[in-house]
């Protein structure tokens, strides 16, 4: 009897000592090591051994649910074969020195639920196939050298929480159907150059608690409704070209939501009086 139990644990230990992932999750590893110049990394990988030793590469059941590589020194540009790390529920890649666009690819990661990818150097639009990521709660593209207007596509995204997409060259408008994503709680397009009109539906957004709007080329009114949002607590709207007079409202000051609200409804007068 105690020499099957013995068999029997060290059929364990030989089974998990093995244990490995896909050999086409590891390629993509790979893929992702060898076009970021994974030698140069201030953490790199040795290749020769299991994956479960890489940094930032974090497994369940053998698959590759996490990859965690900020402040590691990447360069280059990611390579296609992300797209097979379909198990991926979340990817960090911040403060990072990578270049070029977001591959296509990444369409396929369905399990992501946290993509943050601020503080590279990534340009050209952004990929409407985010948009297919049913999964996403947290978009954090903050600070690269994104361009074209916002992506439509990301209005899809209902389980989204947290929209970062500060410091890029981002233009045109603040779509109407951003209150689409009802379960918004901080949106940031801060230090682009978008204009148009602040489209009062922002404030259908009853979870917002942040909102980030400073230093674009945003006209008209402020809307009326943004002071009746009760979990708001950070407002920024500074360096546009609105109406009224920009107010900044951090850490739930309700004394600058009431002067926003006192500007609103001044204006509100005025134009009911050159009428």
């Amino acid at each position: 009897m105690k020499s099957l139990k013995l068999i029997l644990i060290c059929l364990l230990i030989t089974s998990y000592a093995f244990a490995e992932v896909s050999p086409k999750e590891k390629a993509a590893l790979v893929a992702i090591y060898n076009s970021t110049n994974g030698a140069a990394w201030n953490t790199t990988w040795n290749l020769d051994k299991p994956v479960t030793s890489w940094y930032g590469v974090k497994l369940e059941n053998d698959l590759v649910v996490e990859l965690n590589l900020q402040f590691n020194n990447l360069q280059g540009e990611l390579p296609t074969q992300l797209g097979d790390l379909v198990h991926l529920k979340k990817l960090n890649l911040g403060f990072n020195k990578l270049t070029g666009t977001i591959p296509g690819s990444i369409e396929n990661l369905q399990a992501l639920t946290n993509l943050e990818l601020f503080m590279n150097r990534f340009a050209g639009p952004i990929p409407a196939q985010l948009g297919q990521l049913s999964q996403l709660e947290i978009l954090k593209l903050y600070s690269n050298k994104f361009t074209g207007e916002f992506p439509r596509a990301l209005l899809a995204l209902n389980n989204l929480k947290e929209l970062l997409l500060g410091s890029n060259y981002l233009t045109g408008v603040i779509p109407r159907e951003i209150n689409a994503l009802s379960k918004l709680e901080k949106l940031s397009l801060m230090d682009n150059q978008m204009n148009g009109q602040i489209p009062s539906e922002i404030a259908m957004l009853s979870n917002l608690e942040e909102l980030v709007l400073s230093t674009n080329k945003f006209t008209g009114d402020v809307p009326l409704g943004l002071t009746n949002m009760l979990k708001l607590n950070t407002l920024m709207l500074s360096d546009n070209n609105l109406n009224q007079e920009p107010t900044s409202v951090a850490n739930g000051d309700q004394t600058g939501l009431m002067e926003l609200q006192y500007q609103a409804a001044s204006t509100a007068k005025m134009d009911i009086d050159k009428e």
